[in-house]
């Protein structure tokens, strides 16, 4: 009777114990779906198809960019004269009651007629006011001769792993719709171009969602929704949106002059990994390594050399080469900074006068083709960007360094391995005392590509093999090529 007492005595004081685990509540997202879906707004650009582009499929924008699900299936069909003018469409939302709309680029480039609908199905043409294909993101404006709702952005540096966020879109014309879930991870690099430093999110993110916002519990915009990594284009619990951070200058630039206007270092950058830390004997695996200084650029006039690595701008540490390029792109045209490196185990501080990107962007990226010397088994090497993916169609999981320019009597060529394509690894014998053994390196820069295998052709090897996403199949293959043979018969 004891051993029964105390029993029912223990379980007794188990329920009243574990209970208020079970009290704990989601919380309500109710009362923010009904304050800022009415800021969300459906967009649907037109574009009228050129006589060029009747000549062969579009590839404008990749999978895993939210548009029209039937996109894909319509654009890949045999072309066929008086065709329709193209449409696909996204969402956005309303940063003033004067109408001033943030949407991604790629809803509207190259748009005809942009078409604005409200929540309360009102509809509006609007006006492009600037476009950012660096950052993919767009400005637009509408007159609705009325003070419109609208949603304001808040600090995405606040923002922490595990937060609640609600994602609201207006997609395909169905009215507006809105998913929750959390951050997953935030300063995601996903290999996209120089400013990648997205927020992550599990919150389910749909077609036509791209352009929407990213709201914190607080009811503030940290983040503008862009893309999914999926190889079905639905929602797998994977989404990237554009924090809030690097978001707001943008804006305000396209709001006051119509165009971006970001500060220019001149410098080519890579991160300090353990093995060039080691190399270079430093304390510490942080820092931006020059790998090449434009001539004549702001970096060259202030003394900055190839092989310093910049650990402080303008006061603010630097870990991580993407801080380094998103502080320089904030900073004003002409201000001076001051910039801390380290120079061969010495400190150094030199003052930097920044240039304006635009426009000194066009006259590197001659210099880098001009380096073509730099060519290898007939190919030329640059950095995946987002351009690129866009123009050749290349899936968000394929991840490496882009193709620029082949050899026309290379055997690359004669393998289909044209610009546009991918390089994803590098698989070669390697001899270690008595044991030959195969490695497999993933390739993440195009210095990388083109040391690895300089290495292997100056050690005698006959041939390589790369792992290959080309155009022409689109899918990534395993393609041999021989050093002896970088000029086919």
């Amino acid at each position: 009777m004891i051993s029964f007492r105390r029993y029912y005595f223990f379980a007794l004081f188990l329920f009243f114990v574990s209970s208020p685990v079970y009290s704990i509540e989601l919380p309500d997202f109710t009362e923010l779906a009904e304050e800022y879906s009415p800021s969300v707004v459906n967009i649907l650009s037109e574009k009228e198809f050129k006589e060029e582009e009747d000549e062969g499929e579009s590839r404008e924008a990749p999978p895993f960019f939210f548009d029209d699900p039937f996109r894909d299936f319509f654009e890949r069909r045999p072309n066929r004269k008086n065709r329709r003018p193209q449409r696909s469409g996204g969402s956005g939302f309303i940063i003033s009651s004067d109408g001033y709309i943030v949407t991604n680029n790629h809803v509207v480039e190259g748009a005809t007629t942009v078409k604005v609908t409200l929540n309360n199905d009102e509809t509006f043409v609007a006006d492009v006011i600037g476009l950012d294909s660096r950052m993919d993101l767009a400005l637009l404006k509408i007159e609705a001769n009325k003070d419109l709702p609208f949603i304001t952005f808040g600090d995405s540096k606040k923002s922490k792993v595990g937060e609640w966020v609600i994602a609201i879109g207006n997609p395909l014309g169905l009215g507006g719709s809105v998913t929750a879930g959390i951050i997953s991870a935030v300063g995601r690099d996903i290999r996209s171009g120089p400013y990648d430093s997205f927020i992550q999110t599990d919150a389910p993110i749909n077609k036509g969602n791209s352009g929407g916002p990213l709201i914190n519990l607080d009811g503030e915009v940290i983040g503008v929704n862009t893309m999914i990594f999926s190889q079905t284009g639905g929602s797998i619990g994977i989404g990237f949106s554009i924090p809030s951070e690097l978001v707001q200058p943008v804006i305000n630039q396209l709001k006051e002059y119509g165009e971006t206007r970001r500060g220019w270092l001149g410098v080519v950058i890579q991160d300090v990994t353990e093995d060039v830390a080691k190399d270079m004997d430093l304390k510490e695996e942080r820092g931006a390594l020059v790998q090449d200084v434009v001539k004549g650029g702001p970096a060259d006039k202030a003394g900055i050399e190839t092989g310093d690595v910049i650990i402080k701008f303008g006061g603010k540490d630097i870990n991580k080469m993407r801080e380094l390029t998103t502080n320089v792109a904030n900073t004003d045209i002409g201000k001076k900074v001051k910039v801390e490196l380290i120079r061969l185990g010495i400190n150094k501080t030199v003052t930097v006068k920044l240039g304006r990107l635009e426009g000194n962007e066009e006259t590197f990226l001659k210099g880098q083709v001009e380096e073509e010397s730099k060519k290898i088994l007939g190919i030329s090497f640059g950095e995946l960007t987002t351009e690129i993916r866009r123009k050749e169609n290349i899936p968000s999981n394929i991840i490496g360094v882009a193709v620029i320019d082949v050899d026309e009597n290379s055997e690359a060529i004669s393998k289909k391995i044209t610009a546009g394509s991918v390089l994803m690894s590098v698989t070669y014998q390697k001899v270690t005392g008595n044991m030959t053994y195969q490695s497999t390196v993933k390739v993440v820069n195009p210095d990388q590509v083109y040391k690895i295998l300089q290495e292997r052709k100056d050690a005698g090897d006959e041939r390589i093999l790369l792992r290959v996403w080309r155009p022409e199949y689109r899918v990534s293959s395993l393609v041999a090529l021989s050093f002896n043979k970088e000029q086919s018969d």
